[in-house]
């Protein structure tokens, strides 16, 4: 089986580099690298060029992350797609040996695993560890969801109930997994290991004012799937995160 993995880029030239390096090294072989670029005005692309191992560039204007991630996966050839961001890496190199291994021995829609946060350039600068669990009919109600970054999908998925939502600024990933978990019932395999290295700083990690935008669109997401939203996540999400922190 081949997978796709969607990276998208915007002047990522400080930290393409790692991101390009962890797909590369991965010991299963059979992957699709797609890099969608915003039209970055550093040497992202230059970077970027230097491996062989990518399959497809595209550069152009986008409407924001999502709509980049809706053009990859429009490319993706593989069997099952992954996205990983341009700031992120896999946990070591035998990751997607062991996500394809579970694709290829079971008859299931998605695997997803486990991330952990850290800061500036040390990999090993660890603040943060998400361990998630299988997925059961109360998950989304008690404050749980999938890491996004840990999540990989058979594209068969996207193209019967569609991609991301380009009008989210953060929350489009959620949505899309409440869709297709809740509402569609998908099958997955929770893999209980490390899958990404996300480092802090992007748009979703960005203190308060993230947490309020966050808050709004889950709301929305629920909502517009026709589900009651559970007022109760607004006091678990917080508590949840505080429990993922490390105080060194």
């Amino acid at each position: 089986m081949k997978i796709s993995i969607i990276t998208t880029t915007y002047n990522s030239a400080a930290t393409i580099r790692d991101t390009l390096e962890s797909v590369k090294n991965q010991t299963y072989k059979n992957i699709e690298h797609i890099i969608v670029d915003g039209a970055s005005k550093d040497n992202t692309l230059d970077i970027v060029r230097e491996f062989s191992h990518v399959a497809q560039i595209i550069s152009e204007w986008d409407k924001g992350i999502y709509d980049a991630m809706n053009k990859g996966i429009a490319l993706a050839t593989g069997d099952v797609i992954g996205i990983l961001n341009s700031d992120d890496v896999f946990y070591d190199q035998q990751v997607l040996r062991d996500v394809m291994q579970v694709f290829i021995s079971t008859d299931i829609n998605a695997v997803y695993g486990n991330i952990i946060y850290f800061r500036g350039n040390d990999q090993q600068k660890v603040v943060r560890k998400w361990k998630t669990k299988p997925y059961n009919s109360n998950f989304f109600q008690y404050g749980e969801v999938p890491p996004h970054p840990g999540l990989f999908v058979k594209k068969e998925v996207y193209n019967q109930i569609g991609n991301y939502f380009v009008d989210f600024k953060i929350c489009s990933d959620y949505e899309f997994m409440l869709r297709m978990f809740k509402i569609h019932g998908y099958k997955s395999v929770y893999l209980n290991k490390y899958i990404v290295r996300m480092r802090v700083g992007g748009i979703s990690t960005s203190g308060w004012r993230s947490y309020w935008i966050t808050t709004k669109e889950l709301k929305r997401a629920w909502e517009m799937n026709g589900l009651a939203f559970p007022r109760l996540l607004y006091f678990i999400r917080p508590v949840k995160k505080l429990g993922q922190l490390i105080f060194r």
